[in-house]
């Protein structure tokens, strides 16, 4: 038992040292940061959406923004598409799971919004088909990925890929990313600083 705990440990410390030793995951998360920013600033929205802990992560980025992440500021747009049962089961039973977040997007968003699909395998379809639909609206579009990007990184304006195979160290690398993302954003509507 106490191996598998520090085994864990080990693996994601790995992991977070590697991405912070590599320039490439540094710009992408800036990127990213300044995409979301750069939409802000012109009255846009944020979208997110993920399936399963992704899920509960696309909710958690929305609370962040929406209330507060560390200081009191002024609420900034942002909407998890994985919370709404009564869209989410009406659109998966009368017509497709694959396109429940593909039909939010449709009815949300609009051009110069902005995306985040959240996957660690980057192959679940009903978020492709959301990326799609958003590319296709003029909306930018984010994928926060694992392993290798799958299938949805040919698809995505911005990718950042946490280079791992296991979903459970991806989710915790997941979770440092978009709090750090969320802190840039908060800072850029609080203090007027720039990300250069």
């Amino acid at each position: 038992m106490k191996e598998t705990i520090k085994n864990n440990f080990k693996t994601t410390i790995e992991l977070l040292e590697k991405m912070y030793s590599d320039e490439n995951h540094t710009d992408s998360i800036k990127n990213a940061a300044k995409t979301i920013i750069e939409s802000y600033n012109s009255g846009k929205k944020l979208l997110i959406a993920g399936n399963g802990g992704s899920a509960a992560d696309a909710q958690h980025i929305a609370g962040e923004l929406v209330n507060r992440f560390y200081k009191n500021r002024k609420a900034l747009s942002a909407i998890s598409l994985t919370t709404d049962t009564t869209v989410l089961t009406s659109w998966a039973n009368d017509k497709h799971f694959d396109n429940v977040f593909e039909r939010q997007i449709e009815a949300h968003g609009r051009e110069g919004d902005v995306f985040l699909a959240i996957t660690t395998s980057g192959n679940s379809k009903n978020l492709i088909h959301a990326v799609k639909k958003a590319n296709e609206l003029g909306m930018q579009t984010i994928g926060l990925l694992g392993n290798k990007g799958g299938e949805i990184k040919e698809f995505c304006k911005h990718t950042i890929i946490v280079p791992h195979t296991d979903t459970a160290r991806i989710q915790e690398a997941h979770h440092v990313i978009y709090h750090t993302i969320c802190e840039l954003v908060e800072k850029e509507f609080l203090d007027d600083v720039k990300i250069t």
